[in-house]
């Protein structure tokens, strides 16, 4: 289940995806939709684009009266820049060869699709490429993902996210900071940068200052961690079923994402075996005992399953490529130097990937969730994971 497509390009009329399977019986409204897009818009350093679009979903099939179906849910963004790029996107021929030649991209621009993208698909217009590997895409991964925290919710899965680095200045990952859940990322949420530590937070403002100044973008770190997981999602019996593997390609596919790491992930490289494995323990409990671990350095995986404990997840996202002061390229036609192209582009956008992030890793739980607890609906589902509960409690 929740196996999905999406199209459309970013200037085009509309982004849209299809979601081929979500379990019947599952609350679902647009408003809930619309709150999670809502959030990918924000941050401190998107650009005039987010001013533009004021995103609002529409459900056009697989929902009735606020319940799912079980049947397909097509889902449908419009993209109010359109009106703006009608003639340019339109899927109609040019008149002239001369329109044609005008509106055409011959300077790739380095870091983006734009190079081996016009030669893989054998066109001399990197428009054609950059409109749909363009960041856009993710406003209807983020929808799709809204659906799956939805069913999450379901089951006490809770997804966070925060920004823990900006360009060089870095703040306190989840585990390190002092402070109780709710009230933390609550101030999260109120941040622009989804930063947890005001102090920190003006530093990486007055960065992205200067570097907006110099024409140039800025990258970070996000920490995204998951609470309320059941242990054995995901499998250690074929590489293609191990969770952890799963969420790392569906991470690195956001648009400027360039790492993934778990729980201690690459400092592990430089820690001893000891100070890396989190040591087994057992409570006995009036009810049936309980496995635990009184550390998370794995992240909440071993042997490509969930543990039982949080998952804790980083991505790195690379500064945007598009940059006001553009880099040297080569024209594809004469093969001269030249300087970029430029798109109208955000400066930071680490904070809406965060978001983009959130979505992401929900929409692959909630696979994961559904390949091992089955059901065409959510009552058998719950039931099914109600069975699953007991069974762990008592094991």
């Amino acid at each position: 289940m929740f196996e999905y497509l999406t199209a459309g390009e970013s200037h085009g009329p509309e982004v849209t995806a299809i979601i081929k399977d979500v379990p019947s019986g599952l609350f679902l409204t647009e408003e809930m939709i619309n709150k999670e897009l809502i959030r990918r818009q924000k941050g401190y350093g998107r650009g005039k684009r987010m001013e533009i679009e004021k995103d609002k979903v529409h459900i056009k099939s697989g929902v009735r009266h606020g319940l799912t179906l079980g049947s397909p849910i097509t889902l449908v963004i419009k993209n109010k820049d359109w009106k703006n790029w009608q003639e340019i996107m339109s899927p109609e021929p040019f008149q002239t060869k001369e329109q044609a030649q005008k509106q055409r991209v011959n300077t790739p621009r380095p870091g983006h699709a734009d190079l081996p993208g016009i030669i893989k698909y054998n066109t001399r217009d990197a428009r054609n490429i950059l409109e749909r590997a363009s960041a856009r895409e993710t406003a209807a991964r983020t929808a799709v993902g809204a659906i799956s925290k939805q069913f999450l919710k379901q089951f006490d899965n809770q997804i966070y996210s925060h920004v823990v680095q900006i360009g060089n200045v870095k703040t306190a990952n989840y585990e390190d900071v002092d402070e109780k859940l709710d009230s933390y990322f609550k101030r999260v949420e109120e941040s622009p940068l989804r930063c947890g530590d005001i102090k920190k937070e003006q530093k990486m403002k007055k960065l992205i200052d200067e570097w907006r100044e110099n024409g140039d973008s800025v990258g970070g770190v996000i920490e995204l961690i998951v609470f309320g997981v059941p242990v054995g999602l995901g499998s250690h019996v074929h590489w293609d079923q191990k969770l952890d593997g799963r969420l790392s390609q569906a991470l690195i596919s956001i648009q400027g994402i360039k790492g993934v790491e778990f729980g201690v992930g690459f400092n592990s490289a430089q820690m001893p075996g000891s100070k890396v494995h989190d040591e087994i323990y057992y409570k006995q409990e009036n009810q049936g005992g309980r496995f635990y671990r009184s550390s998370n350095r794995a992240g909440g995986f071993e042997g490509g399953m969930t543990n039982g404990q949080p998952l804790i997840i980083r991505i790195v996202m690379k500064p945007i490529p598009t940059l006001m002061k553009p880099l040297h390229t080569v024209d594809i036609d004469n093969k001269e130097k030249q300087f970029a192209s430029k798109e109208r582009s955000d400066v930071c956008a680490v904070p809406a990937a965060s978001i983009v992030g959130e979505g992401v890793l929900a929409v692959e739980l909630a696979k994961a969730f559904t390949d091992k607890f089955g059901g065409d609906s959510m009552q058998e589902i719950k039931n099914n994971y109600k069975n699953y509960q007991d069974y762990v409690l008592n094991y």
